[in-house]
């Protein structure tokens, strides 16, 4: 310490003191330093809204070490609404207020978590998860997904508020020394928004994919006492958090000139492999970094920031998903052809009696069951539209 350190960001907010606690539990600024979170959502939340109505995919996310208030910000506490249900809230309202006859509104939610690089789906009680988790696949036409996924469809505000809190109620904590309830695992949801507008007898939509990530915190394994469980809970959250940056990294220094033949290590962990669309590709994607004031935490503070420095570092390009229903149905059609016609050449060796290597018969186990994947994909599809 005591060497001067400078960063610029878009937005500093400061939550710390300078507040009064009202009746209900809300805190309420003295002056203009405390920055509420209505003031935090209208500064951030906002423009991810903005953003979604005019059909682009979005994502926030929150980082920064545990107990630095990354899920105060997200989700809130009590009176005190944080950015998740905010804009839910407000998703709806707006809703409501439109006057176009001729556009309906679609809206549905999913919430998983990643503990121990293991995918759950946070509506599906502790008690009936599979233990491997859920598998996370990939094709051409959607990237990365999470397979047999719950997706809700939600009509209102307080139906997607119930169903959150259902969510938040299966999420793993536990306690270390820097934090009694921090979070152990990293939290997705994603709201998928969805405008459909009929002009003509012609059917046109835009279609936005919203994910709010609240990333488990960044620790030092001295500085929570973590120990067994802890202890691998930990190194396993800051894995997955080191794989981001090492991906953040790449991914500035191609924003820069820099590292162009360098591919982002995004399959080296499962956070990475989820959020890759958000991250480097047709996303507007905002960060949050939460910094604790104590100047105990001056390293973790600092990491933080440099974390973040290099983030905004990044360029997206970001383009409006006009009736992307369709188009993905088409592009799973045509990949599930190719993938037929690859299918049916091996079985023609293996009905011939010819003999196949071991590879060769993985990769026909691997094409049957992508086939079958794509296929459930377009049927669920197919009962949206």
């Amino acid at each position: 310490m005591g060497v001067e350190k400078k960063f610029t960001f878009d937005y500093s907010f400061w939550s710390f003191d300078q507040f009064n606690t009202e009746d209900d539990g809300y805190l309420r600024p003295i002056d203009d330093r405390y920055a509420d979170q209505d003031i935090v959502f209208n500064n951030v939340g906002k423009e991810i809204l903005n953003n979604a109505w005019e059909g682009y995919h979005c994502c926030l996310f929150a980082y920064g070490q545990t107990g630095s208030g990354k899920s105060y910000s997200m989700v809130g506490y009590g009176a005190n609404k944080g950015i998740v249900p905010i804009s839910c809230n407000e998703i709806f309202r707006r809703i409501k207020e439109s006057t176009d006859p001729n556009t309906t509104f679609e809206v549905s939610l999913s919430m998983i978590e990643i503990y121990n690089e293991k995918i759950q789906d946070l509506f599906c009680p502790a008690n009936e998860r599979p233990p491997s988790g859920l598998k996370l696949r990939e094709n051409k036409t959607l990237g990365f997904y999470c397979e047999n996924k719950k997706n809700y469809p939600v009509t209102s505000y307080e139906e997607i508020n119930r169903r959150m809190e259902e969510g938040n109620e299966n999420r793993t904590i536990g306690s270390t020394l820097m934090n009694a309830n921090s979070s152990r695992a990293h939290t997705i949801i994603t709201i998928e928004f969805t405008q459909i507008t009929m002009t003509n007898g012609k059917k046109t939509e835009k279609r936005s994919n919203i994910n709010l990530v609240d990333l488990a915190g960044s620790e030092r394994a001295s500085s929570t006492g973590a120990t067994g469980d802890r202890l691998k809970e930990g190194c396993n959250i800051n894995k997955s958090l080191l794989t981001l940056g090492n991906v953040i990294n790449v991914l500035a220094d191609k924003a820069l000139g820099k590292s162009k033949n360098i591919l982002p290590p995004y399959r080296e962990s499962n956070l990475t492999k989820i959020l890759m669309n958000a991250l480097g590709g047709n996303s507007k994607t905002v960060m949050i970094c939460a910094l604790s004031p104590a100047a105990i935490n001056y390293e973790e503070t600092l990491s933080t920031l440099r974390y973040a420095d290099r983030a905004k570092k990044i360029q997206n390009k970001a383009v409006v998903n006009e009736s992307a229903a369709d188009k993905m149905i088409r592009m799973l059609r045509e990949e599930n052809l190719d993938l037929k016609k690859m299918i049916e050449d091996l079985n023609r060796k293996l009905l011939g009696g010819l003999q196949i290597t071991e590879d060769e018969r993985e990769k026909f186990n691997e094409l049957t069951d992508q086939y079958t994947a794509n296929s459930k994909i377009m049927t669920e599809m197919g009962k949206l539209n």
